[in-house]
């Protein structure tokens, strides 16, 4: 009795707030539980506040969803939303600065929420993006550097960096050394092979570079612990000690199974949390991601395979492989072009392997726990905030429409530079 007063309190409290409302007739996919048909949604003050009450309390704002489907708000992993406007234009990209050791990089202050970007990918159901100071590994391309800055979790809403912030310090993105004897020649457009004597000299040199980076930041975190009289500030090194704390983690590049091995080998020495982004080719590495718990960011799997003589549905069929070993993935785009078809990524894996609830988990529930908020976000659930999306469908359907996108409670515009071009266009006279 006393819970409902409060309820009822809190409800005509928050009752003409935009963030307030009484959704009705809705099948919810809360992701977390099974699906819950013809049932009833409130939303107070921008959480979850009940599911299945029979009216709406009285005073608060009722949107009929009869034949609707309502799933949590979706993520995107890997993004430069904010960050980067037009690719080819230099002027319009804020990623890939100079210098190999940039952990002081924060990408959450230089993003733009006015990015034409934005609106696109919301009107796809995307509220949350993991946005990357850096270019993007593998099919994003771009970006240099070795440690590249800060990635931001954010939210598709807000005037400000400021308002769209959820963690302006979700990992540190890391680029690890490949060993690769092949290279592009950009003169005859034409990929040369050298010898491995070499590549492997290359690996090393670059492993001792960040070795000592990593070496000469640990020196200087106990220093300053150590209060050390007339210790200058440093400010890359300053960035690393919450990564040293283990208050974040690193994301570091690593596709195929060399790469990974050294990459885990080289957290472990350092006693660092790892996540793992852009796996394209593990092998028998699978075994030390599931056994060792390491949470992936996968790429596009609609990309061309990794090698020519690889199967056609080499890429598709990874995420049912990772799954089936107990590996937690999300899935990332790794580049804003395509930002938008996060969700139809997941449906290409769910044709190849993966389960369909899985499917829909790598990108709501599996990629707020990999991002540390799965107990604010991800699901359906009471108390966590109302990240909605709402469909006449399947979301990993490419024929579903959104008719509706929550943040926090909060309903957004689906309208983009997209839809004005064609209303601009439909209209215009014969």
């Amino acid at each position: 009795m006393r819970t409902s007063l409060l309820l009822l309190l809190a409800t005509t409290l928050f009752a003409n707030e935009k963030d307030s409302f009484f959704m009705k007739g809705v099948t919810l996919f809360p992701v977390a539980s099974p699906k819950v048909e013809n049932t009833t949604l409130l939303v107070v003050d921008g959480k979850i506040a009940d599911i299945g009450l029979k009216s709406a309390p009285k005073g608060v704002r009722v949107i009929d969803g009869k034949g609707l489907q309502v799933y949590p708000g979706i993520i995107n992993s890997a993004t430069n939303i904010g960050l980067s406007e037009i690719s080819s234009i230099r002027e319009t990209n804020d990623t890939g600065e100079l210098g190999d050791f940039n952990p002081q990089l924060r990408a959450i202050v230089a993003i733009n929420p006015e990015t034409e970007h934005i609106p696109v990918v919301r009107a796809n159901g995307i509220s949350t993006v993991i946005t990357l100071p850096g270019g993007g590994g593998g099919f994003g391309g771009g970006g240099a550097g070795i440690i590249m800055g800060q990635a931001a979790l954010i939210h598709l809403d807000g005037y400000t960096y400021e308002e769209m912030e959820i963690n302006r310090t979700a990992a540190y993105q890391m680029r690890f050394p490949t060993m690769s004897s092949r290279s592009f020649d950009f003169d005859t457009f034409q990929t040369t092979r050298g010898s491995f004597a070499d590549a492997k000299r290359r690996f090393d040199t670059q492993m001792a570079e960040i070795n000592k980076f990593f070496a000469e930041a640990r020196a200087y975190m106990t220093a300053k612990n150590a209060k050390t009289p007339g210790l200058k500030v440093n400010v890359r090194y300053e960035a690393m000690i919450p990564l040293f704390e283990g208050k974040a983690p690193v994301m570091i590049t690593a596709s195929k199974k060399r790469e990974i091995l050294a990459a885990i080998q080289f957290a472990e020495a350092q006693k660092i949390k790892l996540i793992l982004a852009d796996v394209r080719d593990p092998g028998s590495a699978v075994e030390d991601i599931a056994k060792k718990k390491i949470p992936c960011i996968l790429g596009p799997v609609t990309q061309l395979p990794p090698e020519a003589d690889a199967p056609y549905d080499f890429n598709y069929a990874l995420p049912g492989q990772l799954h089936k070993a107990g590996v937690k993935f999300a899935f990332g785009s790794f580049a804003n072009q395509f930002a938008r078809n996060i969700a139809f990524e997941a449906a290409s894996a769910s044709a190849y392997g993966l389960p369909y609830e899985e499917a829909l988990k790598a990108i709501t529930l599996n990629a707020a726990e990999i991002w540390g908020v799965g107990d604010k976000y991800g699901s359906i659930e009471k108390g966590k905030y109302a990240d909605l999306l709402v469909t006449n469908g399947d979301p990993l359907e490419v024929k579903t429409d959104v008719k509706m996108l929550f943040i926090q409670g909060r309903q957004q515009s689906l309208e983009s530079k997209h839809t004005r071009l064609y209303d601009k266009y439909r209209l215009r006279p014969n």
